[in-house]
């Protein structure tokens, strides 16, 4: 497994000005990408891959005082493969140092800075520092309106975000759990929401009849019986199913008839 690279501060960055981010911005659209991405109503249109739909601005991820080199690992992969511009720690714990927990090499794509203290963390200008926490005063993660420019933070595993990360935030979200979630599916989630809904896809069909190939589904709008075998599955499978269905079989005919 590869080993991450350290930096010790990004270049061109000023300290992070306190800006309050409104709840209520409106809604931000890319003209470039809204044109390169067919709309969902053109015939044969597929979802687009997150490289074709990133917009334009940037964000990282990071966490602070982190202790588990598995979470380490796993939100920094994650972090590499939504496109997060760079990765950091704040007081992470001293055996992480020299963690080897990544397993995408993240440290040879995206840069990854590790401060010492709150006070050391140096954002670009322009950045905005969103703090990931439970409180009454976060936004609810599917109301946020995910700035263009922002470095998300996470709490460590049994804890919260010191008063002085709080101070230098200028705004706060929460995943609408019952309870605290792990922080590598943390940042998992909040990237995944980020690129979701600034990454410009095609709208989601509000029902089963909106959907291709809709008459595949059961009359309550599952896939149920072709995950399970209910009825007749070769029947009701999609044309795409019975085709890689015919291939296999093939490839299984002609191996047998090999000397």
């Amino acid at each position: 497994m590869a080993s991450l690279t350290v930096a010790t501060a990004p270049q061109d960055v000023l300290p992070l000005t306190l800006l309050l981010l409104p709840e209520t911005a409106p809604a931000m659209t890319d003209p470039k990408t809204e044109a390169a991405t067919p709309s969902a109503g053109q015939p044969g249109n597929q979802p687009a891959n997150v490289a074709t739909t990133r917009p334009r601005g940037y964000f990282a991820i990071g966490a602070e005082r982190i202790s588990k080199t598995g979470n380490m690992g796993n939100l920094v992969r994650s972090a590499h493969a939504f496109g997060a511009s760079f990765f950091f720690t704040v007081d992470a714990h001293y055996r992480l140092k020299g963690a080897h927990s990544d397993t995408s090499d993240a440290g040879s794509n995206i840069p990854f800075y590790d401060w010492e203290t709150v006070g050391d963390v140096m954002l670009p200008k322009g950045c905005d520092l969103v703090g990931v926490e439970l409180m009454d005063e976060s936004i609810d993660l599917p109301s946020f309106y995910h700035p263009k420019r922002a470095a998300y933070v996470l709490g460590p595993e049994a804890g919260s975000l010191s008063d002085e990360m709080r101070e230098r935030c200028t705004s706060f979200i929460r995943i609408p759990t019952a309870f605290c979630i792990n922080v590598a599916m943390a940042g998992a989630i909040v990237m995944y929401d980020r690129v979701k809904t600034l990454g410009n896809f095609p709208p989601r069909p509000t029902s089963s009849m909106a959907m291709p190939e809709a008459s595949n589904l059961l009359p309550d709008g599952s896939y149920a019986g072709l995950r399970h075998g209910s009825g007749d599955r070769r029947a009701t499978a999609s044309p795409s199913y019975r085709e890689r269905a015919a291939r296999v079989r093939e490839r299984r005919s002609a191996a047998k008839e090999r000397p």
